[in-house]
């Protein structure tokens, strides 16, 4: 574990290069109530376009069945459970999908990182009842033979490519995941390289598909912040070496609709997001509503936000969404 945490550290302090918005708030009513317990978590592996130019190694968490019949105690947003050790969800490799259809984020990765590096956070979400998918970046994940940094303008493309085999396995009979993603609501989020990639999905002419954006420790790319309004949330620390805080202030003042910026005091380019460390509970729990609003049309969630973020002294919420 110390490992692996070490190894998030270093990946969450690789830089990323800053670059440079009309949103949308939730519309679609969704086929089902928000869960309000926690699901225990698959973890399944894939190759989108694996004899393509641009080969695309995906990790997805979901909700997945329980071995034995439960009943959840804890909320996916208390705090307590935020925090390490038995308090995280128990992960399976190839569980049963969860019965019922769940809405899609996709998650993006930074400079020289990995998506399992990255599962404190993905798979809490998913055990909040949301199926994320993260892709390998091909020019800039850890293990990438050519590094490119500047590769990472052809990331929304791929991102894009991943929600359409999305959409196919909703569709493919047999497959695991066959009518159970909600394909017509999907959220994009990532950190640092990720955070911009996710901003560059936002773009002229995008699918109304993408209903809301999670943007931690990033900005925008060119273009970003085009086409159907769609809310955003933007993370930053104050004291980030790699991408100035400025650099998401300044994302979030170009985006045109619904948007909120959770500010954490002296904090770098990614402690919150590893659990025990401060902030971790907050983003964690602000987060998940956010994603819970957007794609499960959950008024109180929205209404829960600026609690949810509330830390005397670390953070603060500065908020254009709807009361």
């Amino acid at each position: 574990m110390q490992r692996l945490v070490a190894a998030l550290v270093t990946a969450l302090l690789v830089g990323c290069a800053p670059a440079s918005a009309t949103t949308r708030g939730p519309t679609s009513p969704a086929s089902r109530p928000a869960p309000q317990g926690m699901y225990p978590v698959g973890v399944r592996q894939f190759v989108v376009d694996p004899g393509g130019p641009r080969p695309l190694p995906v990790t997805v968490w979901y909700p997945a069945e329980s071995p034995a019949p439960s009943t959840p105690t804890a909320s996916a947003t208390d705090p307590l459970w935020a925090r390490t050790g038995a308090g995280g969800p128990s992960v399976r490799a190839g569980a049963r999908v969860a019965t019922g259809r769940f809405p899609v984020v996709i998650y993006s990765h930074g400079l020289r990182s990995l998506p399992e590096l990255h599962a404190p956070l993905t798979a809490r979400w998913a055990a909040a009842g949301f199926v994320v998918a993260a892709p390998a970046f091909p020019r800039t994940n850890l293990r990438a033979r050519d590094f490119t940094r500047a590769d990472v303008r052809n990331q929304p493309a791929d991102g894009w490519r991943l929600i359409r085999h999305l959409v196919r396995l909703d569709t493919r009979r047999g497959d695991p995941f066959a009518g159970r993603l909600a394909v017509n609501r999907i959220a994009a989020a990532g950190h640092s390289a990720g955070g911009f990639t996710t901003a560059g999905m936002f773009t002229s002419g995008h699918s109304a598909r993408l209903r809301s954006g999670i943007v931690l420790a990033g900005g925008g790319l060119a273009g970003s912040f085009a086409g159907p309004v769609a809310p955003l949330l933007f993370v930053h620390g104050t004291a980030d070496p790699v991408v100035p805080e400025s650099v998401g202030r300044a994302a979030y003042a170009r985006a045109l609709g619904p948007a909120a910026f959770l500010s954490l005091r002296g904090q770098g380019h990614g402690e919150y997001l590893i659990p025990g460390h401060p902030g971790f509970p907050q983003v964690l729990a602000t987060t998940i509503d956010f994603l819970r609003w957007t794609l499960y049309d959950d008024a109180a969630a929205l209404h829960r936000l600026p609690t949810d973020a509330r830390l005397p002294g670390l953070t603060t919420l500065t908020s254009r969404l709807p009361r």
